[in-house]
């Protein structure tokens, strides 16, 4: 593989800078793969991110299943560039919580590099896509492996005219801004609609943060968790319970793995109700906290959920916090559950329990560490008996 990429990287006496070389990638991308295209589009793209989609179409049946049913819907793509592109690969993402999908992304990987690895990458995604729905590999694929576009101005006019060579630049730019603001139907805005200005700026800062700890070297979670847990807190910050303020979510250190989930308003009839309410009066919070743990395997297994303040007594919550539910199990836990319904069904099952907040009480009895224990005593218990007729004392 050629290493012209490090050597234009270094500043060499007429080598095109790596920023001109992806703004031609990407002007092959949008000729080839156009928003009317049949199998791959690219809704928008800049020298920093592009939003792109995969059809599959009538026919396809996802992983070559022959079963009768609808087809799969379009499969939405995100990448992110850095400015350290080529040296340091694309990051992509999909809005989906398919493994099939994930596996695809960690398998870019195995792309050597080189200086059109943006291409290369997206010819591998839609080549594996396309045998992951059972399509023939489309024609236009092949395209991607010829010659860049020759760049608006020549190496001459560069050497002796310097403003006429940032105009074209300017100009390129210009065209992707606004290409970015006239994607209303099917891009970040749609997914964004709904949401405030405030949670936006949360998610934009976790973006950013992802992007540093790439550079860094310092990735943690998983691609497939990364992109449900964005999905599970977008759909969280839409949703009518969050506004009405039935809950707030707050990231623990900025870290998208580890959430502190406030349950503000519980059945008014409830006892659990008038004790928020005392506790307000002496303490001056009136809510339930919960901290969810999140694993790099989610959403295949279930996030771990404890009670952090104030310490309770009934509502099926065990000691050290850990609380007593099937669907917070591997046994009883499903990847389709929402993070939300796993919250709303918490706020239900501590009325149904009949919690009460105990005043007066340790309050450094509820640690990680005794939940931890708590919630493994408890699972070896039931995976013995089942959950069918759970103590009323310890869940």
């Amino acid at each position: 593989m050629q290493r012209a990429g490090a050597e234009e990287a270094a500043g060499g006496a007429g080598a095109a800078p790596a920023g001109r070389l992806l703004k031609r990638e990407l002007r092959l991308l949008e000729s080839i793969f156009h928003r009317g295209h049949e199998r791959f589009r690219i809704g928008s793209a800049c020298p920093d991110e592009i939003s792109c989609e995969f059809v599959p179409g009538p026919g396809a049946r996802a992983g070559g299943s022959a079963s009768r049913g609808p087809p799969p819907g379009p499969v939405r793509i995100h990448c992110n560039i850095t400015e350290s592109y080529p040296a340091v690969p694309p990051i992509w993402s999909v809005e989906s919580d398919d493994p099939n999908l994930a596996a695809i992304l960690e398998r870019l990987v195995e792309v050597r590099k080189g200086n059109t690895l943006l291409l290369q990458h997206l010819k591998r995604i839609i080549s594996d896509l396309c045998k992951l729905y059972n399509l023939p590999q489309h024609p236009d694929v092949e395209m991607l492996d010829q010659p860049l576009p020759a760049e608006q101005s020549t190496q001459e006019e560069v050497s002796s005219e310097e403003e006429d060579e940032e105009m074209p630049e300017d100009t390129e730019d210009l065209d992707h801004y606004e290409m970015k603001e006239e994607e209303p139907a099917d891009g970040k805005k749609t997914e964004d609609e709904g949401i405030g200005k405030e949670n936006l700026a949360i998610l934009e800062k976790i973006k950013k943060n992802q992007r540093q700890d790439y550079l860094n070297g310092a990735v943690s979670g998983s691609v497939q968790a990364t992109d449900r847990l964005m999905k599970e807190l977008r759909d969280i910050y839409r949703s009518p319970s969050f506004k009405g303020g039935y809950y707030a979510v707050e990231l623990v250190n900025d870290s998208l793995y580890d959430w502190n989930v406030k349950i503000l308003k519980v059945d008014e009839d409830s006892a659990l109700h008038n004790d928020l309410q005392i506790l307000k009066e002496k303490e001056g919070t009136d809510f339930i906290l919960l901290n969810f743990s999140f694993k790099d395997n989610f959403p295949f297994d279930p996030p771990f959920v404890r009670v952090v303040s104030p310490v309770l007594s009934g509502g099926y919550v065990l000691g050290g916090g850990a609380i007593c539910m099937e669907l917070l199990t591997k046994q009883g836990w499903s990847s389709a559950y929402s993070i939300e319904s796993v919250i709303m069904q918490i706020s239900a099952t501590l009325v149904k329990g009949k919690a009460r907040v105990q005043f007066g009480a340790n309050k450094n009895q509820y640690s990680l560490t005794r939940a931890q224990q708590s919630y493994k005593s408890l699972v070896q218990i039931h995976e013995k008996n089942g959950w069918y007729t759970p103590p009323k004392e310890d869940g």
